[in-house]
């Protein structure tokens, strides 16, 4: 009770009459960019994981970035 290959072959038409070809395409784009990221964060968060300085690296990093954001106030209207 398999699913032969001519069954297989009228769902991909029927899915592709109703998406069409570029929507599928995108869709096809947007998740194979979804995998590639939550691997690369993966592989990232064991980095992070084996090595005690990337934390400290990274901890160093984020304070830098609050430094950077952190707007000038301006004393004239004292």
């Amino acid at each position: 009770m398999g699913i032969s290959i001519w069954q297989l072959l009228i769902v991909l038409g029927i899915v592709i009459l109703l998406f069409g070809t570029k929507k599928l395409r995108n869709i096809g784009g947007d998740l194979g960019g979804a995998i590639r990221g939550f691997k690369k964060s993966m592989n990232e968060d064991d980095k992070k994981d084996d090595d005690p300085d990337a934390i400290a690296d990274d901890a160093d990093a984020k304070a830098h970035e609050a430094r950077a954001e952190e707007k000038p106030r301006d004393k004239s209207h004292s």
